[in-house]
């Protein structure tokens, strides 16, 4: 300590920092714990879903998918995220595709469909006490009666949220700690009052109430109507912008960003993460932020690409990327734990940015700096008002149970924008608190973690495989007896749910095939498309052929081939592309638009409902052409838009339809 001393003795104070700070702005804070924390710390989170976002990530092979998910939830690793928030799917369109529901139908109920059963049982493997969050954003079509709505009858609404809660315990031993209400759509105050007394009545009393994960109004309702306000336990709102409003403050619940983040996962997407995970407490008293998305597991041409805290859009190649929001969630997560304190502090930094201090009330102290510029810092939304920020010298002084502090391990991240050279997550080692005392030289778009605990880790593993683009040549005959999963590898449904089908009436080659099973539009978040549709492959693919058996079961229904299909995730109702539609009445057509309006040619083929056909499309520059059962039924039909897109198979209506023996071959 002769250093801390003799500075003392001169006067002088002991900086640390990377950069010199000699004419620096100064600011001076006090850390504190006498005067008694504020608000509890909730924790960092991430969600899966809204919609299909983890789609890709289960057909990873080993071990990357598993060195995916260390990154994601492994304590003192990655990210290890504390708050895991999945959607409840719905079989409608929620963003990025659709998710199925653990109830198609009324009288159906099945609790392996999907993957977030999995990942939630993952994601607890790696860290038994991570909070689990459900989430709806659409609902099947049974819950609205024919409407689309899902209030007019709340008991079955309650019922069903209910029976997945209750399937979560029984078929995969998961506790849910929250459930929300209705993704970024209204609430509705006697729904909400309905759930909490069907979940309290059925033994489920240890699962919260989050509402109304949209804006902050719901507060207003819970100020006038005590039964509301018991019934929710947390205010949560999305993309709050760090702000609040005073009647959110006049619930006295705990208040969370439920949703926020939503960008690009570059060194952008990390600085706006970085402002948030700070400044949502700072500005707005909230405990616990949650990033949409968990990991852009999804084809990146959907919307929103590449906005998980990582990417691993290619289990065909198994290459994933680390992306920087990842490391930024460390330099909170890895020093915190749900049930911290925030101290009473300000939070403001003289010289622009943010700090948030921490403690365990058990003498770890964790502080967490940003100094993030306005340009460096925007996310997607909501707009950021101008700041400045300045580089700066800032002094801490320990008090209370910190003030016989020796020293603090320093952990560093620095944003660069004009070339890749970011320092991401560096520990800096142990630096000297003298007398109490600490500075800190800040320069821009800066990231510090100084904590008294010392398991933080940057974990690591060999370079995945090199990036490769969707195989030129893929098939699938869906020959699979016990799928791990619901849905075939690769398919990314965008409107209705194909599944895993063993079809018992056929004993001979399409015994196992893959099935479109929503026989009724669903109460939908977003306008979903006329038609069921999965898509599959690469995105910038041209010249391609297309063959695929199909069965229509119902005289109502029709399937399709499609190429080059431009556009999915909730702008899926206006996909273009090259769609060759069969119908059970005898006849085909071709059309340039999922709508099927646009037609290009039509005819007689002879398909009845009931019995197997094969069908080919071939596009080759600006020539279409189909084929039946191996031999021609039309060709030469031009077509010159879209140029590129992904391959489809799907259903004129929400009818039962099967698909075998998928095939493309992309040159």
């Amino acid at each position: 300590m002769w250093l801390c001393g003799l500075a003392l003795l001169l006067g002088l104070s002991v900086e640390w920092g990377v950069e010199a700070s000699w004419g620096k702005r100064s600011g001076t804070y006090w850390l504190d714990d006498a005067a008694g924390p504020t608000r509890e710390f909730d924790g960092v989170g991430a969600v899966s879903g809204g919609g299909a976002t983890s789609r890709l990530l289960v057909n990873y092979p080993e071990p990357y998918r598993s060195q995916i998910l260390d990154y994601l939830f492994k304590p003192n690793f990655g990210a290890a995220l504390q708050i895991l928030k999945v959607e409840i799917g719905g079989d409608a369109q929620s963003t990025d595709g659709t998710e199925p529901s653990h109830m198609h139908y009324e009288n159906d109920e099945n609790y392996f469909r999907g993957y977030e059963w999995w990942l939630m049982k993952e994601a607890k493997k790696r860290n038994p006490d991570i909070k689990l969050i459900g989430l709806p954003w659409a609902f099947p079509g049974w819950i609205g009666k024919g409407e689309n709505w899902p209030y007019k009858y709340p008991d079955v609404t309650a019922y069903y949220i209910v029976s997945w809660i209750a399937g979560a315990k029984k078929f995969h031993s998961l506790d849910i700690d929250y459930v929300g209400i209705w993704n970024e759509r209204s609430f509705d105050s006697k729904y909400i009052k309905v759930l909490r007394d069907t979940m309290d009545r059925m033994g489920i009393k240890n699962v919260g109430i989050i509402a109304a994960d949209g804006e902050w109004e719901i507060a207003n309702a819970m100020l006038v109507n005590p039964y509301l306000n018991d019934a929710v336990e947390i205010v949560g709102a999305h993309y709050p912008g760090t702000t609040t409003v005073l009647t959110a403050l006049q619930t006295h619940k705990k208040l969370w960003s439920s949703e926020d983040y939503s960008t690009f996962n570059n060194e952008l997407g990390a600085g706006c993460w970085a402002r948030i995970l700070n400044q949502n407490f700072v500005n707005g008293n909230m405990t616990a932020t949650i990033a949409w998305n968990l990991v852009a597991s999804y084809y990146e041409e959907l919307p929103f690409g590449r906005s998980g805290l990582m990417t691993a859009q290619e289990p065909w190649s198994g290459h994933y990327t680390v992306s920087p929001p990842i490391w930024i969630t460390a330099h909170t997560t890895q020093f915190t734990l749900p049930g911290w304190q925030y101290l009473q502090v300000d939070g403001h930094l003289e010289g622009g940015g943010s700090f948030v201090a921490l403690t365990d009330g058990q003498g770890n102290l964790t502080i967490i700096i940003e100094t993030l510029t306005h340009g460096h810092s925007k996310c997607i939304r909501p707009p950021l008002f101008p700041f400045i920020v300045t580089p700066q010298k800032a002094t801490f002084h320990l008090k209370g149970s910190f003030s016989k502090l020796q020293a603090l391990q320093m952990w560093y991240s620095k944003m660069e924008f004009s070339s890749s050279n970011s320092t991401l997550f560096q520990s800096l080692g142990p630096i000297k608190v003298c007398e109490g005392v600490l500075t800190l030289s800040l320069g821009l778009d800066e990231i510090y973690t100084l904590t008294t605990l010392t398991t933080g880790h940057k974990g690591s593993f060999e370079d995945p495989p090199p990036s490769q683009p969707f195989p030129s040549k893929y098939q699938d005959d869906f020959n699979i007896r016990n799928p791990p999963f619901s849905e075939a590898p690769n398919f990314a449904d965008q409107t209705g749910v194909f599944e895993y089908f063993v079809n018992t009436s056929d004993p001979g080659e399409h015994t196992y095939t893959l099935r479109q099973v929503v026989t009724q539009r669903p109460v939908t978040w977003v306008a979903d498309a006329e038609n069921t549709i999965s898509v599959l492959g690469n995105y910038k693919w041209v010249n391609l052929t297309i063959t695929s058996d199909i069965y229509i079961e119902s005289e109502k229904g029709g399937a399709f081939i499609a190429g080059r299909v431009d556009k999915a995730g909730i702008y899926i109702g206006g996909a273009k592309g090259v769609f060759f539609w069969v119908l059970p009445d005898g006849t085909y057509r071709v059309t340039d638009d999922l709508n099927g309006n646009n037609i290009l040619m039509k005819g007689l083929s002879g398909v009845r409902a009931k019995a197997w056909h094969t069908l080919t499309l071939i596009l080759t520059g600006s020539n279409a052409s189909g084929m039946l059962n191996g031999y021609p039924l039309w060709e030469n039909v031009t077509v010159n838009s879209p140029e590129n897109g992904w391959a489809a198979i799907g259903t004129r209506s929400f009818e039962f339809t099967q698909f075998d023996n998928f095939q493309v071959k992309a040159s």
